[in-house]
């Protein structure tokens, strides 16, 4: 019999939820939500009920009995620092899903997970989220106590696709020293030793490569002048940081496509491709980086993410840096297909659910 598994990835304007009996997809959800619906809401965590009966409310349109499933598993949110790996959904990690500091859609997902579960009457859990934190000690350090590394990054996505590409080769993830880089609006590039990611860029905020809405890492005595310029609030200047930064404060615009198909190749634009090679350059440096961390012993460099459909990008970063290993891309995030297979794997036997603390 087909275990039947439902996914839910919540956004900041939709829900997506998918259905899946065993590894194959059955049924996919994207519900929008307008400005004007969110805006009812005062916060994101106020929105969970909601959210829920629109996911019950589809899945009975289209003929699925809640009742059916064998697992409900949801994105992960910004809860404390926790290793990777599958966590059942309990009573403190519901707390710290709605009273953490950092408000995002994300934080929805456990918790939608365990009211459809409680009907299901299964199990509810989360897989990898981005608060993912398997740093070794050094990759923490700065030369300011006060301003240690963190590790924010695509974990969801990047452990997903390793372990995808670890199958293929007939070897477990477990085994393998792997370099991942994930490219989408944020870029996270992280080494991956044995199971384990030992060091990353903080990609919501933080260090590592310029991307099409982040400014990445920056000259720490400029970005400090233009914080005592008297120009810009806080608030603008994190915006510059994240959101305004990176491809649209050169460029104007996030679109990859946009800049590499049009701006590029029909209008030559020479600032348009010195920007892109720029960012591409920083990709292939902070890949090149992690290979040292990995002491060269690197299996295969995997190229991930929305960005990963882009030829442009994949080209010159394989260019350079295939002679560290072989370089394999897996186009997009495919985050509930990974969330179906992390559940699958613990239904399965392959892996046993950690606990939350």
């Amino acid at each position: 019999m087909a275990y039947k598994i439902l996914a839910i990835n919540p956004g900041s304007t939709s829900t997506k939820a998918a259905l899946y009996e065993d590894d194959k997809p059955v049924l996919e959800l994207t519900l929008r939500h307008s400005v004007e619906e969110i805006g009812q809401f005062a916060n994101i965590i106020d929105q969970m009920g909601w959210r829920r009966d629109l996911i019950l409310q589809a899945l009975q349109e289209k003929g699925h009995k809640v009742e059916e499933l064998s697992a409900v598993i949801g994105r992960g949110g910004l809860v404390k620092p926790i290793e990777g790996g599958v966590y059942e959904v309990n009573d403190v990690l519901k707390h710290d899903l709605i009273h953490t500091e950092r408000h995002h859609a994300s934080n929805l997902g456990g918790l939608i997970a365990d009211e459809i579960a409680r009907v299901a009457g299964v199990k509810a859990y989360i897989a990898d989220p981005v608060v993912v934190d398997e740093m070794i000690p050094e990759a923490r350090y700065t030369g300011i106590p006060e301003c240690p590394r963190v590790s924010i990054f695509h974990a969801l996505n990047q452990k997903a696709t390793a372990r995808i590409y670890a199958k293929q080769v007939g070897k477990r993830y477990e085994d393998l020293n792997l370099i991942v880089a994930h490219m989408g609006g944020g870029i996270s590039v992280s080494a991956h030793r044995k199971g384990r990611v030992i060091d990353t860029n903080n990609a919501l905020t933080g260090d590592g490569p310029f991307s099409p809405e982040r400014a990445g890492s920056l000259p720490a005595d400029e970005l400090l002048t233009l914080c005592y310029s008297g120009k810009y609030t806080k608030a603008e200047l994190l915006r510059m940081i994240a959101g305004k930064g990176g491809l649209v404060a050169h460029l104007g615009t996030s679109s990859v496509q946009e800049i590499c198909e049009v701006r590029i190749e029909k209008e030559n634009d020479d600032h348009a491709r010195q920007v892109m090679e720029a960012m591409c350059f920083a990709i292939a440096k902070n890949i090149g980086g992690m290979a040292t961390i990995l002491c060269g012993k690197v299996d295969a460099i995997i190229l991930t993410g929305g960005i990963a459909y882009n030829d442009y990008v994949n080209v010159r970063v394989k260019e350079a840096c295939e002679f560290i290993a072989p370089v394999h891309i897996y186009p997009g995030e495919n985050e509930l297909e990974a969330l179906s297979m992390n559940a699958l794997m613990v239904l399965r036997g392959e892996i046993d659910p950690k606990v939350y603390m």
